[in-house]
């Protein structure tokens, strides 16, 4: 019985821990890698809470170490598609009743188990099967997957908690209920957190989800529904798949009870599947809610007022973490002439004393790139770069893949404001930096908003507070997130709301209360007390 207004505690950023030498955690995920290296696993579908395999047992490697195996994820077809649909339709309407508190106590919980005992296995997950060292897989899959279970708990209870208000003798109310229907999760390789939280976001609002991860992710999706069945949740409510996206599609997008999409993934690919929602609008029970982040050309702009210690940090950290596999990753920079000298140094000094190897090693700063099909396609651009006269590599520009996906770090310099790398995702660890006269900065400012069809993140830096300014409202529209002398990676749950526009998606900003309003339909009830007898009113009367 509901006889009280619970109030879920307060969410707070979990802790980033260090991992230093002599530390506990470093022991305790330097054991962990071991022991995953050591034992291969099987790793099954879940499909209304039973683990399903199917004998088709696709290997899995670490990036960095291609000849080792991680263990192996049993294939699906289209008939696990169908049971992942029907497993959630089924648990729909106990998980729609259940009381709001009992689904946000699960999804808690589930980030107390992340923080605490199933800390190191996810880091050592992350850092094998995806290639990201400590402090990458750290911020990731365990302080931002927490973030995202403890402040989406949160929002929803805000979410709640706004209704309108009522004349007197009457009643208004509004519920928030889920969709009608069940949810698609297609998410990516480079966040374990943005994989966890697309399929959780719909779920603890009260939806079901089929989930699908990339291929080069599962190894750590595992991991999450390991937690996610600790901590609680009903079978079928999170239905983990491992088909390829055309048996899924095919599949789901003419289903009558595809009611929304929560992705991350090809700025193409969502164009494609926005494009067959819209063919098979008809089909549909409601129309489904589409809800994407897509890709990122994002930039930094230096205005010569800029200190070029902080400029050249950023660059370095901005495009080259994670290998620039991410989608708010720095691969594009606009330096004044006056600064160039300095900024070229100070990067390309950084730049060439990165090291590069296993993320098992801790003082490896950069890793391997996801795996085969990313390794050509980026090597491919630096190839072409070598070979055209626009282009000047001072950074970087060797790759080699005999143990694995190994590209260098590699910065271009280009004199065509136009060229392919200042316009297109590489993602991948290529910067392009294009020098502009001082006394052309509003001009550069036009070129870097119609260069790109992005408008994911973006940084300014400058100390001079109108240089700040006009940048901020010339570039209104390039960035969903905006950086004042920072990097253009790092948001954090609950701090900066992320997502872009344009050509990056919808702009639903994941990790905030906006992105929980669009798993839900709201329903108004108004309850008059006391209903009038009488159908006159006032006005009929004759005196």
């Amino acid at each position: 019985m509901s006889n009280a207004i619970f109030q879920v505690p307060k969410a707070v950023n979990e802790p980033v821990l260090s991992y230093k030498p002599g530390s506990p955690e470093r022991a305790e995920l330097k054991a962990m890698l071991a022991e995953l290296k050591k034992n291969e696993v099987e790793i099954p579908m879940y499909i209304g809470g039973k683990k399903v395999s199917t004998g088709r047992r696709v290997a899995m490697h670490p990036p960095h170490e291609r000849k080792h195996v991680l263990g192996y994820y049993h294939e699906g077809d289209a008939s696990h598609v169908h049971s992942a649909i029907e497993a959630a339709l089924a648990a729909k309407p106990a998980w729609e009743a259940m009381p709001w508190e009992e689904r946000a106590a699960i999804f808690l919980k589930a980030a107390d188990l992340l923080a605490g005992p199933y800390r190191a296995k996810m880091n050592a997950a992350t850092m094998l099967g995806q290639s990201k060292n400590v402090f990458q897989a750290e911020i990731d899959c365990v302080a931002e997957l927490c973030d995202f279970y403890r402040f989406n708990a949160e929002y929803m209870t805000d979410i709640y908690r706004q209704q309108p208000i009522s004349s007197p003798g009457i009643w208004n109310r509004v519920e928030y209920r889920p969709l009608e229907g069940f949810v698609f999760a297609l998410t990516p390789f480079n966040f374990t957190s943005i994989a966890g939280n697309l399929p959780a976001s719909p779920a603890v609002m009260g939806n079901t989800v089929v989930w699908k991860p990339a291929a080069t992710q599962i190894y750590s999706a595992a991991v999450i529904m390991e937690v996610m069945e600790a901590a609680g949740l009903p079978p079928g409510v999170i239905n983990l798949i491992f088909v390829s996206g055309p048996v899924a599609g095919e599949v789901i997008f003419q289903h009558r009870d595809f009611a929304g999409i929560h992705f991350t993934g090809g700025t193409s690919t969502f164009q494609h599947i926005w494009k067959t929602i819209g063919a098979n609008i008809h089909q549909y029970r409601s129309y489904p809610r589409i809800v994407g982040e897509t890709g990122g050309k994002d930039f930094v702009i230096a205005h010569p007022s800029a200190e070029v210690q902080a400029l050249a940090t950023a660059l370095a950290r901005g495009a080259f973490e994670y290998q620039g596999q991410k989608c708010s990753a720095a691969s594009r920079a606009y330096i004044p002439q006056s600064l160039w000298p300095e900024v070229k140094k100070q990067l390309v000094t950084d730049v060439n004393s990165f090291k590069t190897g296993s993320p098992e090693d801790f003082t490896n700063f950069f890793n391997a790139v996801i795996d085969e099909k990313a390794f050509r396609s980026i090597s491919g651009y630096i190839a072409q770069a070598k070979k055209d006269a626009s282009c000047e590599i001072i950074a970087g520009g060797n790759y080699d893949d005999s143990i694995g996906y190994f590209i260098e770090p590699t910065v271009i310099v280009t004199t065509d404001p136009a060229y392919r790398t200042l316009c297109e995702e590489i993602f991948g660890p290529v910067l392009t930096i294009y020098v502009y006269e001082d006394a052309d900065y509003e001009q550069t400012l036009e070129l870097l908003d119609r260069t790109s069809p992005y408008a994911l993140t973006g940084a300014v830096f400058a100390r001079d507070r109108a240089a700040v300014l006009l940048t901020t409202q010339k570039l209104r529209h390039a960035a969903g997130n905006f950086y004042i002398n920072d990097k253009p990676t790092g948001a954090v749950v609950g701090q900066q709301p992320f997502g872009g526009a344009r050509a990056s998606g919808t702009n639903d900003k994941a990790g905030s209360v906006l992105n929980l309003f669009r798993w839900v339909s709201a329903r108004t009830i108004k309850e008059t007390f006391v209903p009038p007898v009488d159908y006159r009113y006032p006005f009929m009367a004759e005196k």
